[in-house]
């Protein structure tokens, strides 16, 4: 077995975002509102968790999709420039790079205005199984927001990556409610770490409970799952244990990448064979730092900067 190249290889979305900054209200009908800036930044769970988790020191490569456009050309730009290895991200010939424009009104949640484009065409075929082998994590981010990712065809990857030793790490965006659990069923026996929040919970479980939640993934298999709930924290659970974590209180500007950031710190104590309570503790702070500023990355702790926190900040993760 060949010597790990990546600490992490990330698959999934990738997305130019163009941010609104926070507004007071929205525009009225034919009116032209004016901000001192609009901010274009790379976007999408794969590229998000990618670049935050280099910030906190992993090596990571990222596969995903983009267009033959001007956008595309910004992701990879900005990704390398972050130290991502980009060398796993496909082009398409027929569909543009997907754009997302958010929307953020104080006091409000977000808007969301998306265009899927190339991350539509991209395959569990597109993964060099190559680098998956020579990485240690393996992390699945916006899986149901890729219409070409088929479960039994992630099935056989999560197999792949199990048979050579590496972490399989689930995310979830777009989910249908109407199909619940049948997108999840096959895949979550062999998903060491499934990441959903509490809203895409209720709309695959249909119970409103996180902790209900957590015990429907962990009776399909999934060996720890985490429901992340905002700005009221987490619930990690496990067979053996279950958590609860409160959020940590920051000056917050925009929860936008909070939750894939929340993932890259999770990542990192599994990277570091932290216990459970430790991890979630990171990956809470990590995820907190994410809302500190505009855009999905920005605001994101690097790894000493999260130790400079957590020295001053401690959270109380209590058992349930």
């Amino acid at each position: 077995m060949p010597s790990p190249s990546y600490d992490v290889l990330c698959i999934g979305v990738l997305v130019a975002d163009i941010f609104v900054p926070p507004l007071n209200r929205c525009p009225a009908s034919g009116e032209l509102m004016l901000v001192d800036d609009l901010l274009l930044s790379t976007g999408g769970c794969a590229a998000n968790t990618g670049m935050d988790l280099v910030k906190l020191g992993a090596r990571v490569s990222v596969t995903g999709k983009v267009g033959n456009d001007v956008f595309a050309d910004f992701i990879l730009r900005e990704l390398q420039n972050k130290g991502v290895d980009v060398s796993g991200i496909r082009s398409s010939s027929t569909a543009p790079t997907s754009r997302t424009v958010i929307l953020s009104i104080i006091g409000d949640d977000r808007r969301y205005i998306h265009s899927v484009g190339a991350d539509a065409e991209l395959k569990v075929s597109d993964v060099d199984l190559d680098q998956v082998a020579r990485a240690r994590v393996l992390y699945v981010g916006g899986y149901m927001l890729i219409p070409g990712f088929k479960q039994e065809e992630l099935v056989e990857l999560f197999k792949f990556a199990r048979a050579h030793g590496i972490k399989t790490v689930l995310d979830v965006a777009g989910v249908n409610p109407q199909l619940g659990l049948e997108p999840l069923r096959q895949v979550l026996p062999y998903t060491d770490v499934f990441l959903p929040n509490n809203d895409e919970g209720f709309l695959i479980t249909g119970e409103s409970n996180p902790l209900k939640q957590a015990e429907i993934f962990i009776e399909c298999g999934v060996n720890t799952v985490v429901v992340t709930l905002g700005g009221s924290g987490a619930i990690a659970r496990t067979r053996q244990q279950c958590l609860r974590a409160p959020a940590f209180k920051i000056d917050f500007v925009d929860a936008s990448g909070g939750g894939d950031a929340f993932d890259a710190g999770f990542i990192i104590g599994l990277l570091e064979g932290w216990d459970l309570r430790r991890t979630l503790e990171f990956a809470s702070a990590i995820g907190a730092s994410a809302c500190t500023r505009l855009g999905t990355t920005a605001g994101v702790f690097t790894r000493t900067e999260a130790g400079v926190f957590l020295a001053k900040h401690h959270l109380e993760v209590t058992t349930i």
